[in-house]
């Protein structure tokens, strides 16, 4: 059986959609569920945000081997769901601009705090598990 594929796409693929492959990547894996997350950006980035890589590690899930992505049709047409992360960086590029998306419309983690970054990620991993539990019919909140 094929696992649902799941594709983030952000702008810079350097923050947000990491910390959502990694969340959802992480969560599927430990609960048994048969779902694959990817992420790409639509102008793609030098390098991983730093801030969020920490706060992923605070959470024991490590970014190590991610790097930013391009956007291409072939991993657009791969995924059974395509999740924009949000506008705010750079509206031309947005990805719900030429993808048909569901976007979470969240914060870009760029030049944020610490603490801000935690709540950016906090905000993915909810989503993440209402997502993993609605495409599974699951409970992922509980871990």
């Amino acid at each position: 059986m094929r696992p649902t594929v799941v594709l983030f796409v952000c702008v810079h693929n350097a923050g947000r959609s990491q910390m959502a492959e990694a969340l959802t990547n992480a969560l599927a894996a430990a609960s048994g569920l048969p779902v694959v997350a990817r992420s790409a950006g639509t102008v793609g980035g030098k390098d991983l945000n730093l801030v969020a890589v920490e706060a992923m590690a605070e959470l024991g899930i490590a970014m190590t081997g991610h790097a930013p992505k391009m956007l291409t049709q072939a991993m657009a047409d791969e995924a059974d769901r395509v999740i924009s992360m949000g506008c705010g960086v750079d509206a031309s590029a947005c990805p719900a601009r030429f993808l048909v998306t569901e976007d979470w419309a969240l914060e870009d983690p760029a030049g944020q705090s610490i603490e801000d970054v935690r709540a950016i990620r906090d905000q993915i991993a909810a989503r993440v598990r209402a997502m993993l539990d609605d495409l599974t019919g699951t409970d992922a909140r509980s871990d």
